[in-house]
């Protein structure tokens, strides 16, 4: 007996410290060497520091408004919750590993049946109090390594929600720095609108003049009116833009849509671009990245609900134990005889359950293999988010080069036409074709400006820009990176 009871602590002593299912390993993503795209916007491979990316347009207002939004954004606030929240069911999880204790206390009033069996003795009154007060404690041992699974799990929990929360403040400060920008974009349109209505009005001016002098005709002055009609007509649309732009940007900011209209109605240009773009190795994005992050720790938190189902196949041990007192009258329910007490192991096996524990098994195997597929996922999405950015940022300059020259060579044809028409020698329409195409020019270019500084601050969301990289729970390993 000595030596079954021997070896049964050994056997006991070796399963102790084991848990069953996969042990997790970050898996390994081959990223490219270099980008495919190329760097012709001013980007370059040299590592930066993306914390604070928007200071590199050099717009104080810029930078108050990423800080009150990091203050007051809602949807950042949620993802705060949502950390606290992981790190409370972790908690929840490692209580598991640690004995639990119950106190009770129970009065109850109580009468035998005169006709129950056995019969009461006689003499013995049907009816008596019952006083009863203890503690009843149990243990759990994680002999195989369900509890160790489960916190795992959790653990891996609290990584997913702080990288969704930096996810959170990536998109957060992209869509800052996206409707600010608009906004200043829609101020530039609207300044060369009223620019070329200013001049348009002039114009009609001299063609009235022409008009009642016998110097042109009637058709001049409807055509210069039609033109500057139209013109008009894209003010009303460039305000709601302007009014929209900032109505969203004061939600994100926690505040009421019309908050900053008047802080913002005040004319500011566009914000220049940096001349150096530093984009880092694709490597490195996927090492920054809090979605790729997120996926990983996604990864891990599966593969360990498989251990926790693989150890509802094996038996659980328990240590259970009630210690207490108990009695019929108060005046002796604290004697020393009124004492009571268990303690002894429990064993229980879920020796029948119709398949559903291996069936859960390959329900949990299955939701890795889908974790896994879409973190891989994540990372060419990743991957494929940054060469688009790197494309757009470098071709719309490109655009912008073609541009300046269009509305350099516009606003000669228009110069020349004016003193045509003045002089006789050309007709009206030259002019009106003049008109058009340079403030189609001009808007253009302002477009095309701040679609740059919006590719931009795309390249730096695609980037991960928006938090300071600091140690990790678990980096994602990256095949080929240093």
């Amino acid at each position: 007996m000595k030596s079954f009871l021997f070896a049964s602590l050994i056997c006991l002593a070796l399963v102790v410290g084991c848990a069953v299912g996969p042990n997790y390993q970050p898996p390994k993503t081959a990223a490219p060497e270099q980008w495919s795209s190329l760097l012709a916007g001013g980007e370059t491979n040299t590592p930066a520091g993306l914390a604070d990316w928007w200071k590199s347009f050099g717009d104080t207002k810029l930078d108050s408004l990423m800080t009150l939004a990091v203050r007051s954004n809602i949807d950042l606030r949620i993802a705060e919750a949502h950390v606290r929240e992981a790190r409370a069911e972790h908690d929840v999880a490692t209580g598991s590993w640690w004995p639990s204790a119950d106190g009770t206390a129970a009065y109850s009033r109580n009468r035998w049946g005169a006709n129950s069996f056995p019969p009461v003795p006689a003499g013995i009154p049907l009816d008596y109090n019952l006083y009863n007060a203890g503690f009843d404690a149990a243990w759990e041992l994680d002999l195989f390594g369900g509890t160790r699974r489960a916190v795992e799990s959790t653990t891996a929990g609290i990584g997913v929600a702080q990288y969704d929360q930096r996810a959170v403040l990536v998109s957060l400060l992209a869509e800052v720095a996206r409707n600010y920008l608009t906004a200043r974009g829609y101020q530039q349109r609207l300044t060369i609108t009223h620019e070329n209505i200013s001049v348009q009005k002039d114009i009609l001016d001299l063609t009235r003049s022409r008009y009642h002098n016998g110097l042109g005709s009637d058709l001049d002055v409807q055509q210069a009116t039609a033109l500057l009609a139209a013109t008009e007509s894209q003010v009303p649309l460039l305000e709601t833009g302007f009014q929209q732009s900032v109505h969203h940007l004061s939600v994100l900011l926690g505040q009421p849509p019309g908050a900053l209209l008047a802080e913002m109605s005040a004319v500011q240009p566009l914000s220049s671009v940096p001349p150096v773009v530093p984009a880092g190795l694709p490597s490195d994005l996927l090492l920054r990245r809090p979605d790729v992050q997120s996926a990983e720790r996604k990864l891990a938190a599966a593969t360990a609900q498989i251990g926790v189902a693989t150890a509802d196949l094996f038996p659980k041990f328990s240590l259970t134990g009630t210690l207490g007192l108990g009695s019929e009258a108060t005046g002796n329910w604290f004697d020393y005889a009124s004492r009571y007490w268990s303690a002894g192991p429990t064993l229980q096996w879920n020796l029948f359950r119709a398949g559903s524990i291996r069936s859960n098994i390959r329900v949990q195997n299955a939701r890795q293999e889908q974790t896994l597929d879409a973190y891989q996922k994540t990372v060419l999405t990743a991957l494929e988010d940054t060469e688009n950015a790197l494309t757009a940022y470098a071709k719309e300059q490109i655009r912008r080069s073609a541009l300046v020259r269009s509305a350099q060579a516009d606003q000669q044809a228009l110069d020349l036409s004016n003193e045509l028409y003045i002089s006789g020698l050309t007709d009206f329409l030259h002019v009106l074709d003049s008109e058009r195409s340079l403030y189609a020019a001009q808007d253009a270019l302002v477009q095309s400006a701040q679609t740059i500084a919006l590719n931009l601050v795309q390249l730096y969301k695609a980037l991960g820009g928006g938090w300071q990289n600091g140690p990790s729970t678990s980096p994602v390993t990256t095949a080929g990176s240093p």
